[in-house]
């Protein structure tokens, strides 16, 4: 039986806590998510301060000091915490006392000289390019209105490496001018701009000349992929719908998904000579650190580069 943690008050936890949410929300455009996780994760860190390891004074987020924070990890540690989540609780730590050394409500910084668990950086699980021109392949075969959508769909997943949220929300006047650039609204209400390739404008024009097939007659709707009660398509049924799409295609419906898609487009375009900061902008990702998990493609191009090129290497294979 899992037991839930009764929420602590915020002037419990810090007198500065609710300003540095808002700080969150109003200058970096979290989530609502992203904004409970820190909430969350923060929380959690005042309920052990509070627990003893601490006199009263410093109970709370506000006085804690470096060792206080050190015993923190340990803690996790010993609760078998994974080193991913216990360094996402060190990051909220950290942006928490910037925020409060940037204000001159603390002299110091008591994260500063803290190390980050260390944490293996797992690889994206991704599909070969010859999967996913299968996947096309199979998906471009059926000219019924179910089949042109899930083409369109699958082509501008891998095409511009959108999420899944995106791609369901995309609103019709993205494309409705055939585009040669999609304007994608992101995390943080950001937008970015991201080419388009030829066969998925083409897969974009063929579905928009059954969309209608999809709406109710006589009503409308400004999403380009129409759901149900005047909603967009959920993402769970594109998730099933693609699933359904890789069994088709003789791959295994465990690896397939709207993530591992756009996977494969970061890692395919690296493959093809992209530079890590271009990738970046089409994916969306706020810091290149998110990035470099697909260095492992550039580490294996720079051998290449290497023993292809290097005149040492060339002696060396003569």
């Amino acid at each position: 039986m899992i037991r839930k943690r009764t929420p602590v008050p915020a002037a419990m936890v810090s007198r500065y806590f609710d300003a540095f949410l808002e700080l969150l929300v109003a200058e970096r455009g979290v989530s609502a998510n992203t904004l409970s996780a820190y909430r969350r994760d923060l929380e959690d860190v005042a309920v052990y301060l509070a627990g003893g390891k601490t006199d009263s004074a410093r109970g709370v987020l506000d006085g804690a000091a470096t060792e206080d924070l050190r015993g923190y990890l340990k803690h996790l540690d010993g609760r078998g915490m994974t080193a991913g989540t216990a360094a996402r609780r060190l990051s909220a730590l950290r942006q928490f006392y910037r925020f409060l050394y940037a204000e001159g409500l603390r002299a110091d910084d008591p994260n500063a000289i803290l190390e980050s668990p260390r944490q293996g950086r797992p690889l994206p699980k991704i599909i070969s390019e010859g999967d996913v021109a299968e996947l096309l392949r199979v998906a471009e075969q059926s000219k019924s209105a179910d089949g042109l959508r899930l083409c369109a769909m699958v082509e501008l997943c891998y095409a511009t490496g959108m999420r899944v949220s995106e791609l369901v929300g995309l609103p019709l006047a993205a494309v409705q001018r055939d585009p040669e650039f999609l304007i994608v609204r992101g995390k943080g209400n950001k937008e970015r701009m991201v080419p388009l390739s030829g066969p998925s404008r083409d897969a974009v024009r063929a579905y928009l000349s059954v969309r209608e097939a999809f709406l109710p007659e006589g009503t409308t709707s400004p999403h380009l992929f129409p759901g149900r009660g005047g909603k967009h398509l959920s993402r769970q049924r594109f998730f099933q719908m693609l699933k359904d799409l890789a069994e088709k295609a003789g791959l295994d419906r465990r690896k397939v998904s709207p993530h591992v898609l756009r996977h494969a487009f970061a890692t395919h375009l690296l493959h093809h000579d992209a530079d890590l900061r271009s990738v970046q902008q089409m994916l969306g990702h706020a810091d290149i650190s998110t990035t470099q998990i697909y260095t492992h493609v550039l580490d294996e191009r720079m051998r290449r580069l290497v023993t292809e090129h290097h005149p040492l290497a060339r002696h060396q294979a003569g």
